[in-house]
């Protein structure tokens, strides 16, 4: 059992459920399931109990439910519960517009495009996540920041070599990934991919591109994950509507099933589109409108509803030279008031959303939290409470592993203590802790037990905090803790730290 640093902001939900944050679905699963076993309220009879059991049961499956979703765990692991409750959308979607276009103007921009190949073309954005109400509070004003660059490189006329890669820091988490994308031109009304991306979600995937009709294209795709053997599905039909307008249904089959029907309009002074997705675990809409008040300045609106978002956006742009335009926006929603400045230029692009205004309902909860607890006290108190009467639930099958260990002359863990460093060292010689001392320190020895596995091992996740574990809680928040376990394994009597 290693010694390795406790993260000071830990992903609660992997240690709630025992796992690491590389875990496969096929893992995520059995955790769920051996918990589900224990704190299933059915199985209780006392309403004393079975209220225990009710309460844990939902922490739970909260965190199955957010785990096994893999968009919903992509924005935990880079976001947290913030990022979830503020209805935050990642994923392709964000370049297929762009995509839908090149395809639709394909024909129309033939000739140029063999002049286009000749060079690369570098693409990329930054985002500088900014919070005045945070830095007011006395913490840091970078709430967060993004990267992406994409290069293009003609290898000929019919083939094209597309790499590209993406890094998103949030606080003290962050991911990354590297996409690669060959793209072959059989003719000019017919393409095809095959792209491998590397990172949080490593895939492989093939996608084909045919213009059917003078009027009609169709794209389907392939996608295999390369974590968890998953296959994802994919088709898109765009039909040129009128001379201006565009519509077009994409249909995803996979781990997240969705259906969305959408359509793009645009003429020289205006320009506006419209989507509506229905999926597995989301619902929603989407429009904008942009109005060209000159060759060089526009307006815009915009608003978002659906199952984890509502929001609405105003602003405008200008373009200040031939390659660079400037735009300002103002947002309202659930994430709350924001101000967003976007300078794009020559395929690069500068986004700086800073928010002005904190969420009303962070707010609300914040100060419910407060009424509700009143103090730190109470609320170590309470969470003491939740941590001992998780470990009763826990005990008739920890005792059932440790008495087979004990047959089996294995790995049985006689004492555990976790919590303050200095006191767990000052009173690891005494048989009984007095109150100041007692009130740092946990005993884990049940759920610790209730952790070995049939072969004899037991296994704590590296970035994973450990007062999130099931039967655990920090009963000194803040301080340096210390994991203190003296076991016994094949007769032999051993002690071991872990910080």
């Amino acid at each position: 059992m290693e010694s390795t640093p406790e993260p000071e902001d830990g992903r609660e939900l992997y240690a709630l459920l025992h796992l690491s944050p590389d875990a496969s679905g096929e893992e995520i699963r059995r955790a769920y399931r051996q918990y589900a076993q224990i704190y299933h309220p059915d199985k209780y009879q006392d309403p004393q109990m079975k209220d225990v059991a009710t309460e844990n049961f939902q922490r739970i499956r909260d965190a199955y439910e957010i785990l096994s979703d893999e968009n919903k765990r992509q924005i935990y692991d880079i976001y947290g519960m913030e990022g979830l409750n503020s209805g935050l959308e990642l994923g392709p979607k964000l370049n297929k517009p762009e995509e839908i276009k090149e395809q639709l103007e394909r024909l129309k921009r033939h000739k140029e495009e063999e002049k286009f190949l000749a060079h690369a073309r570098p693409t990329g954005s930054i985002i500088a996540n900014i919070s005045v109400p945070q830095y007011l509070d006395g913490d840091g004003i970078m709430r967060g920041m993004g990267m992406s660059s994409e290069v293009q490189l003609p290898l000929s006329k019919q083939n094209t070599v597309v790499v590209g890669g993406n890094l998103v820091v949030n606080g003290t988490a962050g991911t990354g990934a590297a996409t690669a994308v060959l793209r072959h031109q059989f003719s000019s009304v017919s393409s095809i991919e095959f792209m491998a991306t590397a990172g949080l979600r490593s895939l492989i995937g093939i996608q084909t591109f045919r213009q059917i009709s003078p009027h009609s294209t169709a794209t389907s795709g392939l996608s295999l994950s390369l974590r968890d053997g998953s296959i994802n599905l994919s088709n898109a039909w765009t039909r040129q509507l009128s001379e201006n307008t565009v519509g077009n249904i994409q249909l995803s089959l996979g781990i997240d099933s969705s259906i969305s029907v959408g359509w793009q309009k645009k003429d020289e002074k205006n320009s506006a589109s419209g989507e509506v997705k229905l999926g597995t675990n989301y619902f929603g809409a989407h429009a904008h409108y942009t109005h060209h008040f000159s060759t060089k300045s526009h307006g815009r609106i915009a608003g978002r509803v659906g199952s984890t978002a509502i929001d609405f956006e105003i602003g405008g742009g200008r373009r200040i030279s031939q390659f660079s335009t400037v735009r300002m926006i103002y947002n309202l929603g659930i994430q709350g008031v924001s101000w967003r400045f976007e300078l794009h230029r020559a395929g690069q692009k500068l986004v700086v959303p800073t928010y002005v205004v904190k969420p009303y309902y962070h707010k609300r909860e914040k100060q419910k939290e407060l009424e509700k607890m009143g103090s730190l006290s109470a609320q170590l108190t309470e969470a003491r409470h939740a941590a001992k009467k998780a470990q009763k639930l826990l005990e008739p099958v920890s005792n059932r592993k440790k008495n087979r260990q004990l047959e089996d002359d294995g790995l049985v863990i006689i004492k555990a203590l976790y919590g303050n460093r200095k006191k767990i060292k000052e009173s690891s010689e005494l048989n009984e802790l007095n109150d100041d001392v007692a009130s740092q320190i946990l005993d884990v020895t049940i759920p610790l037990n209730f952790l070995v596995s049939e072969a004899g091992q037991l296994k704590l996740h590296e970035g994973i905090k450990k007062s999130g574990i099931m039967g655990f809680y920090d009963p000194c928040p803040g301080d340096l803790k210390l994991l203190l376990v003296e076991y016994t394994f094949h007769g032999r009597k051993y002690k071991v730290e872990n910080i």
